[in-house]
């Protein structure tokens, strides 16, 4: 994992909460298995009872709408190195088995796609290109 990376997560905040809660947590997911050094180590208390961390680095929840989003995605792709992109594309709310999101998938072209949020982790002047004029969600 890079010395120096930076996460973001962006969703839309005319979502319902409970999808922008489904949202976040399903890129945080995605951004966790590209780059586990982020999470995946335990620490105990003195009386050694063991938890999984949840992160070692902040994970800003920002805020944009839809198009902002796609546009962010659509910059951020084409990208090289050690970079993650996490888009998820609102198509896949209606898709309740990961293997008719992944049969369907190819067929799509996310260039036109809703995208309800988009993860990002990778160096932070990467990231801070990408979403500095963002606001956090409130």
């Amino acid at each position: 994992m890079l010395p120096d990376i930076r996460l973001a997560i962006v969703v839309n905040p005319d979502l319902p909460l409970g999808l922008i809660a489904n949202t976040a947590g399903a890129i945080a997911i995605g951004l966790g298995a590209r780059f586990p050094g982020l999470g995946a180590r335990q620490l105990a208390d003195r009386d050694s009872r063991a938890i999984d961390i949840s992160s070692n680095l902040p994970v800003p929840i920002l805020q944009a709408d839809a198009d902002t989003i796609r546009s962010l995605m659509l910059k951020a792709l084409p990208q090289d190195g050690e970079r993650v992109v996490v888009p998820f594309p609102a198509f896949a709310r209606a898709l309740h088995d990961y293997a008719d999101y992944e049969a369907t998938f190819p067929s799509r072209d996310l260039s036109s796609e809703a995208i309800d949020g988009l993860g990002f982790a990778g160096p932070s002047k990467w990231v801070r290109s990408l979403t500095g004029s963002l606001k956090l969600l409130r």
